[in-house]
């Protein structure tokens, strides 16, 4: 073993110890990437290598796409308009059983519904088990679903195309909500107590509710359209997106200071937080480069004696633990430089790998110890965390025998977007 190999192992570990302390991932990254660095190369271009990294992470301009998308969603999400589609979806499928619990998988989204579905679950006697493990289970769909962060860092770190990569979630995302309402109807048809059938809308309250649904996904469709076909960046996208739903926001006079200023301050600390991400991501990066680790570990999983399939599902086990003792968004970031490699080198698809880590990373959301969706589904709405963890078992089936689907056939990530923008 070279004694690059061995430094680089010894600062893995060191970032793990450091991030176990409770210090953020973005800081364990650069203080171990810079001293890394200073003890192969010296302190002085250690120093030039920070101030660099730094300086192109608040400075690319493709990097805007990350501030733009997050303040649409956070104009979404303190405004009306998620409440109102969460109203209409309601209104169609309010009367069946477990049709709220269904109307939130529609949702999509834990932050914005949680507070919402839950109370409306509980009005109408749904059970807890069910109306929490089902906003928990949901809100991991929103980190494939466009506009996700977690797929536009990936994007960023690994240099592919985050419309592409937008795409790809698609079909995959679509799936898993299928599968989600699978599993609401066979819970409530095996044990109808748990969610009682709701109010049944009229045709014409139903008919009324359209146009508020029509809206939202016409911006979607904008956003999204207009980077299948070209007709403008991801940065342009999320510009259009943000002006559409804020305009939306303006026209149902939803729009107040105390709004603009609670929006502009959560997407200011997402965006701070993921570009310290991208920036101790590649000083960490340029670290682990100097060592070798990447290169040699892509040789040596080329050369085992086992089937690509095999090391790929030993990669999923690794992103499995990982995303269920870290936050998502960090471990991608650290894990995905040292396996992007290995799986291009194996022949895998980049845009299908990173459909497939963060399907893995939303199944390690909900499983101990961290749980991060469970834990955050239980600060909103005050549920024990064993009721939730209840109702999350069904969902986490549902997505383990997604993963095995889309490892089976690639094609229901990588069929859309080869179709809209061709082969890569």
């Amino acid at each position: 073993m070279s004694s690059q190999v061995l430094v680089g192992i010894i600062g893995i570990a060191a970032l793990l110890i450091l991030f176990l302390t409770g210090l953020e991932m973005a800081y364990c990254m650069i203080i171990v990437g810079f001293l890394g660095f200073s003890a192969l190369i010296s302190f002085l271009p250690a120093s030039n290598l920070v101030v660099k990294d730094f300086f192109e992470a608040f400075t690319t301009y493709s990097y805007t796409v990350i501030p733009l998308f997050v303040l649409m969603g956070e104009f979404a999400s303190n405004t009306n308009i998620a409440k109102r589609l969460y109203g209409g979806a309601h209104k169609w499928f309010g009367h069946i059983p477990g049709g709220l619990a269904m109307t939130t998988v529609v949702g999509a989204t834990v932050g914005t519904f949680s507070g919402l579905a839950i109370p409306e679950m509980d009005r109408y006697g749904y059970k807890k088990e069910l109306s929490a493990g089902t906003v928990a289970s949901v809100g991991t769909i929103g980190m494939i679903l466009p506009p996700s962060t977690v797929l536009i860092l990936y994007g960023l770190i690994c240099e592919q195309s985050i419309g592409r990569l937008f795409l790809a979630g698609i079909m995959p995302a679509l799936m898993i909500a299928v599968l989600f309402m699978a599993v609401i109807a066979l819970w409530v048809t095996m044990k109808p107590s748990v969610a009682p059938r709701g109010e049944r809308s009229t045709w014409v309250e139903r008919f009324k509710a359209l146009p508020e649904m029509f809206l939202v996904l016409i911006v979607f469709a904008i956003v999204i359209g207009g980077m299948m076909v070209g007709f403008f960046s991801p940065t342009e996208a999320g510009t259009i997106g943000t002006v559409a739903v804020f305009g939306l926001a303006l026209l149902r006079r939803e729009v107040s200071v105390p709004m603009i200023k609670k929006s502009i301050k959560g997407a200011l600390k997402t965006s701070i937080m993921t570009l310290m991400l991208i920036a101790g991501s590649s000083i960490f990066g340029h670290f682990l480069a100097i060592t070798e680790i990447p290169f040699r570990a892509a040789e040596w999983a080329s050369t085992l004696p086992l089937p690509p399939f095999a090391v790929m599902v030993a990669i999923i086990v690794i992103y499995l633990v990982g995303g269920s003792i870290m936050d998502d968004l960090a471990f991608m970031v650290l894990a995905t430089p040292i396996f992007l490699p290995i799986a291009l080198a194996l022949g895998y698809d980049p845009i299908w790998f990173g459909i497939m880590i963060s399907i893995t990373l939303m199944i390690g959301g909900l499983i101990p110890p961290i749980a991060l969706y469970v834990f955050i589904t239980g600060n909103i709405t005050g549920i024990p965390f064993k009721t939730i963890y209840k109702g999350v078992l069904p969902y986490l089936g549902a997505l383990a025998f997604a993963l095995v689907l889309i490892f089976l056939f690639p094609e229901i990530i990588t069929w859309l977007p080869n179709k809209a923008m061709g082969p890569m």
